[in-house]
């Protein structure tokens, strides 16, 4: 039982119980000053000043769900390819599990060809043209460490800082802590492609314990862009009006006896809601941009698409949004099949996202707003440097990987043209500038202003904390401008 249910019950009892008892007297006074807490509270998302001046205003988060493989894509490793198909070294399995090779495998050498590129000389596979032609924008992270091997408790970690389902999100922890830019729209938003959801769901953008006004809304392309925003056949706009009214006068008269903040919650949520009607369509309008726009994207109206998502993005952060989190699916490269193997699926995916990835930061960079936002992208974790062979599969595969991975980020407050961190020469452990998921999710409030160790929420008479409970996160210093 939570710690306000259990309180509203005492405070009932005693309320109930008379008002003549010490008690009773002591009751009324705690409940006159929840009352004027709940009156101040006002709309819980309204904007806040951070604690201290952030570089990023707003966070563009490209998650690719499945966990790319960063040796087929950005961590070259020419020895690796010198060894291919040769035994794993025994030394590299000592004590290691895998979520799915048995045996010793082989080590597997990308078929990809690396080439340097731009002034800082990043080696970037071919699969990825447009991204080359940025990279003097992005500070490339090699040397990404994570804990689990399995995917939902990995996405729970690196979205939510803890393995079980419960924890708020990253993004949900931004809203509590910075509040939403404008009254109009979510604060947080959530756009999902590649036909599949996360393998951990909902929890990537849930409120967990916070307040669920702070929770990712998901977006989409067809019918409204927000689930049931529209009113039903027959109901007016100014019908919706009076109902909403009628229902703040209730939540509100059930707030001041309750405390309950999620009734507060309520309340913000539907007026939201209502002024969304207006806004939300003109947003997700794609055909407002220009042929040029769209062609730099490679978008398409009306599809649910990554490209469309990139572009909507852009806009959403250009309209007031906080934080945007777009779910790719489809990085699961086991090589069971030419659906998941490295040489037909990973071409495949990189063709869907590349242009896109790379428009994004040109785009927000001429718009003078990459200064302002900070566009991330990674998965959960990396994939081996060997080859799974699952049941003896003839298809060319990478079992999931936590030892190292690689990430990008790019805008605001980031060193531009620079690479954190290496892996050894088969890129199976970290060599250099180790750097963790709560590392990273500090990191990501340090940009906005917000201070990991000081964003707290008070849980069942804990301060709850998205990096834990311990201190052991740091800064990245290295990938700081």
């Amino acid at each position: 039982m939570s710690d306000f249910f259990q309180a509203a019950t005492r405070r009932q009892f005693l309320h109930r119980a008379g008002r003549l008892s010490l008690g009773a007297v002591a009751l009324e006074s705690l409940i006159e000053r929840g009352v004027a807490a709940v009156d101040s509270l006002g709309e819980p998302i309204a904007a806040k000043t951070a604690p201290v001046s952030g570089k990023a205003s707003a966070v563009i988060y490209l998650s690719m769900s499945g966990g790319p493989p960063q040796l087929d894509l950005l961590d070259w490793k020419p020895e690796l390819k010198t060894h291919h198909l040769k035994d794993c070294p025994e030394h590299l399995l000592k004590g290691e599990r895998f979520a799915f090779i048995r045996g010793r495998p082989k080590l597997l050498g990308t078929a990809q060809t690396f080439r340097q590129h731009g002034r800082s000389g990043a080696w970037v596979s071919d699969l990825l043209p447009h991204f080359a032609g940025i990279v003097d924008e992005v500070a490339i992270l090699k040397s990404l460490q994570t804990d689990p091997f399995n995917h939902a408790p990995a996405e729970l970690l690196l979205h939510t800082g803890n393995t079980r389902h419960g924890a708020p999100s990253i993004g949900a922890w931004v809203n509590y802590g910075l509040g939403s830019a404008t009254e109009d729209l979510p604060g947080f938003v959530v756009l999902q492609s590649g036909g599949a959801a996360p393998a951990s769901g909902g929890s990537c953008w849930g409120a967990g314990f916070l307040p669920g006004i702070f929770q990712g809304v998901p977006c989409r392309e067809s019918g409204d862009p927000i689930h049931a925003a529209s009113n039903p056949p027959g109901m007016s706009r100014e019908s919706r009006r009076r109902i909403l009214d009628a229902l703040k006068k209730l939540n509100e008269s059930e707030a001041r006896s309750s405390g309950d903040p999620e009734t507060l919650a309520r309340v913000a949520q539907y007026e939201r809601a209502y002024r969304m009607q207006l806004t939300v369509p003109e947003v997700f309008d794609l055909n407002r941009e220009s042929p040029e726009t769209l062609a730099l994207y490679g978008a398409q109206p009306g599809a649910a698409t990554f490209a469309n998502h990139c572009l909507l993005a852009r806009r959403l952060v250009e309209k007031g949004v906080r934080f945007v989190q777009l779910f790719d699916s489809g990085w699961d490269l086991h090589g069971t099949s030419p659906n998941d193997d490295l040489q037909t699926a990973l071409p495949r995916k990189c063709l869907q996202i590349d242009q896109a990835c790379a428009a994004l930061v040109q785009d927000l960079k001429q718009r003078g707003l990459l200064e302002s936002t900070l566009v991330v992208w990674g998965g959960e974790f990396g994939r081996t440097p060997m080859n799974e062979a699952r049941g003896g599969s003839q298809w060319f595969g990478r079992d999931h990987h936590p030892r190292a991975f690689t990430l990008w980020m790019a805008g605001a407050g980031i060193r531009r043209g620079v690479s954190h961190g290496a892996t050894d020469e088969l890129g199976y452990h970290v060599a250099e500038n180790p750097v963790t998921v709560r590392d990273l999710q500090a990191t990501l409030l340090h940009l906005l202003g917000l201070n990991a160790r000081r964003l707290s929420y008070r849980h069942r008479g804990v301060d709850e904390r998205l990096i834990g409970p311990t201190d052991d996160a740091k800064i990245i210093q290295g990938i700081l401008s």
